[in-house]
């Protein structure tokens, strides 16, 4: 089976699932979307590695997994996410040390967050995309954990994704006011607001 190479398309907060984010990753040589539906903690982690000036006062989780593979020279060298059952997704993390490789399950949304953090290539096999392109239902009557990590279908797939929240106008700010915002923003952990006042900076 053949693999294809994924990127991160986006994050968008979904419509049918309270308190659930779609991780939405897009073929690199294609236009297939792969949706999937990820914890608000997961989505958080996953925002953070993505916004490289953003940076949490303390280590989150997957932070430490990176931490303490580095000490110990355990590389992540590529995610698969090698199987799809009842509309779940199951992934690998491909690990390498002292040249011998190992391979260790993970939940797709962990190994997306780490995959992230150890600059490590993402990769399906086409079959799997063939089958999430149809976008398969996901049934409501779950609970959280088990539509955790599963197909999402939603009005995101039609068109383009959606802001969680609307963002606050941070135009008639100071950069003063906006790098002091900044900072109260990371020390409270609302990486969201703290990436709408990092745009706002970048504009300037």
């Amino acid at each position: 089976m053949s693999l294809v190479r994924l990127n991160i398309k986006g994050i968008s907060y979904s419509q049918t699932q309270n308190g659930a984010y779609a991780l939405i990753l897009n073929e690199i040589e294609g236009d297939r979307k792969l949706p999937i539906v990820i914890g608000a903690f997961e989505a958080q982690s996953i925002a953070i590695a993505l916004e490289k000036e953003i940076r949490p006062p303390r280590p989150l989780t997957h932070d430490l997994f990176k931490n303490f593979a580095d000490r110990f020279d355990i590389v992540v060298k590529q995610v698969i996410i090698h199987k799809l059952v009842d509309g779940v997704f199951y992934s690998s993390l491909i690990c390498e040390r002292d040249k011998i490789e190992e391979i260790i399950d993970a939940r797709t949304s962990d190994a997306i967050a780490l995959a992230l953090r150890f600059d490590a290539p993402i990769f399906t096999y086409k079959n799997i995309l063939d089958k999430a392109g149809i976008y398969l239902k996901v049934d409501p009557k779950k609970d959280d954990e088990e539509t955790e990590d599963s197909v999402l279908v939603d009005d995101i797939l039609a068109g383009e994704l959606e802001p969680a929240v609307s963002k606050e106008d941070y135009s008639s700010k100071s950069l003063e006011e906006l790098h002091t915002l900044l900072e109260e923003a990371v020390n409270n952990e609302d990486y969201e607001k703290a990436a709408s006042i990092r745009d706002e900076i970048s504009k300037r």
